[in-house]
């Protein structure tokens, strides 16, 4: 079989069966065409895309602007490692530090590595600027997070899938109740060895849990009692998925250590950074942390490009309006239903919870019709259903996927 030969659905799927490793559940749907908020699969189907590559696709589908600047940028250069300087990366880390207010930027690629960056930091600032004893050091984090599946990571995750027959874990980390101020405090003022606080300002993966209005201002606050630092992870929640630039934003609030990926890139490319002022990224010097290809120039390029396409397409501003529009129109369904519970979210990351155990296979066989119906989701912990589209969407693209969705339930009701 050649590369370029036109394959079937099922024979994509068989392919992937036979010869992939098995670490991941797909829908049944093989796609080879995007644009804005539309995918094509291999038959020429077209449907919405209400995932948007776990937000990672937020400026729409292949968006000119940013496959524009990848392609340009690919025909002159595209990678030197940070063996030498690039003339595109002092650029990105310029307008990425004036564009989210930060002093300094350090260059990954993805989020699960973004996010070990910052527990790296964050430790090496306990010792060499807080004073905490030499491996002593512990950061506290919430029950239920998703930051990524490397060994670190999923040492402090809850989910027995991710965690099972991977141990021995790593220690250094205390699991706390998300949304619970009284618990985070009592970590803080017992434990003189706490170096920072990890969480999502909303938690995606666990079903798109909005934590209670406050709770990240009081949190920051405490953080600056106990001298402890404070670190957002915004690699689903930011770059104005949630309707604002950043999650913590909605309550102005400005974390010692942002950690970004997904939408950084508009899903064009692999890309994270994590951001600090002076006082904090001071304690990484040469030979402390690196990849060979962070901050690449295509990495960079694209990069410019996406938060370009934030800024000028208003796409926040979008996600706010639009998500009040989901939410309302949903409610008015919820209200005469006895299948779906509640939905929640922030701008447009949003889930429907399914009125069923997380055993249960309703969620998914939901998403199997809403496929049939040319709309795709995916289920999250058995009942709950995330719908995050790309944040190009036009009022009346929503209204209409809203009519699908709608539509889809009802087929299920008793």
């Amino acid at each position: 079989m050649a590369v370029l030969d036109q394959l079937t659905s099922q024979q994509a799927i068989d392919l992937e069966n036979k010869y992939g490793a098995h670490n991941y559940h797909p829908l049944p749907v093989v796609l080879s065409k995007g644009e804005g908020v539309y995918v094509w699969d291999v038959e020429g189907k077209k449907y919405y895309d209400f995932l948007s590559a776990y937000s990672a696709v937020n400026q729409g589908h292949c968006h000119p602007k940013i496959v524009d600047a990848m392609v340009s940028q690919a025909k002159t250069l595209t990678l030197t490692s940070r063996a030498f300087y690039n003339d595109m990366l002092g650029k990105y880390e310029k307008f990425a530090c004036e564009f989210f207010g930060f002093d300094k930027l350090l260059p990954m690629n993805t989020g699960a590595e973004a996010v070990e960056t910052a527990l790296k930091i964050c430790r090496k600032w306990a010792y060499e600027v807080k004073g905490i004893d030499e491996n002593e050091a512990e950061i506290v984090v919430c029950e239920n997070n998703f930051h990524g599946r490397t060994t670190t990571i999923i040492s402090f995750s809850n989910d027995p899938v991710a965690r099972k027959n991977f141990g021995p874990y790593t220690k250094g980390f205390i699991k706390i109740e998300y949304d619970n101020l009284e618990a985070l405090e009592a970590e803080l003022k017992s434990n003189p060895n706490i170096a920072g606080f990890l969480a999502e300002p909303i938690q995606g993966e666990a079903g798109v849990y909005v934590p209670s209005e406050g709770y990240l201002t009081k949190a920051k606050a405490l953080c600056e009692k106990y001298n402890v630092l404070f670190i957002a992870d915004e690699v689903q929640t930011g770059i104005a998925r949630t309707g604002q630039l950043l999650a913590v934003d909605h309550e102005n609030v400005k974390p010692d250590l942002l950690i970004l990926g997904k939408a950084l890139s508009g899903g064009a490319y692999p890309v994270s950074a994590v951001l600090a002022n002076d006082d904090i990224m001071k304690v990484i010097t040469p030979g402390n942390h690196g990849s060979t290809f962070g901050g690449n120039p295509i990495a960079a390029a694209v990069a410019i490009a996406a938060l370009e396409v934030v800024r000028d397409e208003k796409l926040a501003e979008n996600a706010e309006k639009l998500g009040k529009l989901f939410r309302g129109e949903l409610n008015k369904y919820i209200e005469t239903s006895d299948l779906v519970s509640l939905v929640r979210g922030k701008g447009l990351l949003n889930a429907i919870v399914i009125n069923d155990d997380e055993e249960s296979e309703t969620a998914w066989n939901i998403c199997l019709a809403l496929r049939d119906n040319g709309l795709l989701a995916k289920p999250t912990h058995g009942n709950i259903i995330r719908f995050a589209p790309p944040l190009v969407m036009t009022e009346e693209q929503l209204l209409d996927c809203v009519s699908i969705i709608v539509k889809t339930l009802k087929q299920f009701e008793a």
